[in-house]
């Protein structure tokens, strides 16, 4: 069985970048449904107990479009929650040094960040990946991600989808891009993650399914 997996902060911590109701209802009802929706799922195509990767790449595979829709959604959200922190740094070392290469600065990564996610129509993520040819910004819809394509690894990621900010922000995606992008990235995680892409250490996992109870 799929676990919804804790958030690394209180509900009220990331406040008021992203408020306690925001993460209340985005956490505790959306992501969710997604988790108990993968569990329902996950049986009928055979791929109950596997890593929550395996299950996002083996129903792409198959083609099977509800259970990839769920399951990329149940992993995209978990690790959109270890892409923020209310210790707020900004980027420092070889990742640092990799922004500056590929963007020309942290600004002018936000530029491009933010311009992906307020243009990306309709539902989906803004993407910060690492590959062979370094750090590029993309974004993808609904429950697509990046670990079912050949970008590279995923870095950071923002959710774009309205229930993610129509509460704090309204309308206003880049209002809440600009200001997430500002004071809420967990840069160290997004550390992390660019050292696995380069081979020192794993990459993030969703946690482990757990056994039910006979």
């Amino acid at each position: 069985m799929y676990v919804l997996p804790e958030l690394p902060y209180a509900h009220d911590a990331l406040e008021p970048i992203v408020s306690a109701e925001t993460l209340r209802t985005h956490h505790g009802k959306h992501h969710k449904a997604y988790v108990d929706k993968t569990n329902e799922l996950a049986p009928k195509a055979g791929v109950a107990g596997r890593p929550m990767e395996e299950v996002v790449r083996e129903a792409r595979r198959l083609g099977d479009q509800k259970l990839f829709n769920n399951a990329g959604q149940a992993w995209n959200h978990a690790f959109f929650w270890q892409c923020m922190t209310p210790d707020f740094r900004p980027p420092s070392g070889e990742l640092a040094q990799a922004i500056d290469q590929a963007f020309g600065g942290l600004d002018k990564l936000k530029e491009a960040f933010v311009a992906e996610g307020v243009n990306h129509f309709a539902s989906g993520w803004a993407w910060l990946v690492a590959g062979a040819d370094g750090l590029k910004v993309t974004s993808y819809h609904d429950g697509d991600t990046p670990i079912v394509h050949e970008d590279g690894t995923p870095l950071l990621v923002c959710d774009v989808w309205e229930h993610a900010y129509y509460l704090d922000y309204k309308n206003d995606r880049k209002g809440f891009l600009e200001r997430w992008f500002d004071e809420a990235v967990n840069w160290a995680f997004v550390e992390a993650q660019y050292a696995a892409a380069k081979g020192q250490g794993q990459g993030y996992r969703y946690r482990a399914p757990v056994n039910e109870p006979a």
